[in-house]
Order: structure tokens, then C-alpha cells, then sequence
């Protein structure tokens, strides 16, 4: 079993800056990958930054040059530096984390339990 718990949310004006953290606890072997989503109300979920385990990142075109993700292996721990928010980046953020853990090794997939941003004036 793996638990997440996400933090750093919160209410921001537009222009500010958030950092969200989400750390995983358990039975963890090894994690291939780290990532953030969000969800809008009436939106789907979307990819919003991932980082694989060699440190390859990604990101929605949305968020490139003003989201930064990072992670910290020895404390299975993922990050998400947001600058320059904006009223359309106003979601619930959530973490997921994939990898192989458990007494035979298993591959699991779990997702944090969400944080809401919102970008306001």
C-alpha cells in the first residue's frame, strides 16, 4: 500500500506564485514516474507536468515556461513550482505516482487526494 499527501494549495492573485508538494509513503520498490493533473469544474482531468524516473520532463503547453517539476528521490517526493498563475490555472491539482512496491513488487498507480488552487483577484 502507498499513501500520498499533497500540500501546498491554496487562493492566489493572478501573477503569484504557489509550490505544491506531494509525498509518497509505503511499500515503494521503485517509482517510474511523478506527476501533476488538474481538473476544472466541468472540465476533464488533464496532464499538467510529469518527470520519469531518469528525470525526463513534460508539460501542457498551457503551463510550459511557467510551471516547474521536480522531484526528490530519496524522499519520494515530487514538486510543482508555479509562477505567474493565472485565472484559467484555477483547478484541483492532483498528484500521481506509478511504480512497483509491495511484498511481490507489484506495479501500482495511485493518485493523491487533490488540492484546490485558485487564481483570483
Amino acid at each position: 500500500q502507498v499513501q500520498l499527501v499533497e500540500s501546498g494549495g491554496g487562493l492566489v492573485q493572478p501573477g503569484g506564485s504557489l509550490r505544491l508538494s506531494c509525498a509518497a509513503s509505503g511499500n515503494i520498490i521503485s517509482i517510474l514516474s511523478m506527476g501533476w493533473y488538474r481538473q476544472a469544474p466541468g472540465k476533464q482531468r488533464e496532464l499538467v507536468a510529469g518527470i520519469a524516473s531518469g528525470g525526463t520532463t513534460n508539460y501542457a503547453d498551457s503551463v510550459k515556461g511557467r510551471f516547474t517539476i521536480s522531484r526528490d528521490n530519496a524522499k519520494n517526493t515530487v514538486y510543482l513550482q508555479m509562477n505567474s498563475l493565472k485565472p484559467e490555472d484555477t483547478a484541483v491539482y492532483y498528484c500521481n505516482i506509478r511504480g512497483y512496491g509491495g511484498r511481490y513488487g507489484s506495479f501500482f498507480d495511485y493518485w493523491g487526494q487533490g488540492t484546490q488552487v485558485t487564481v483570483s483577484s
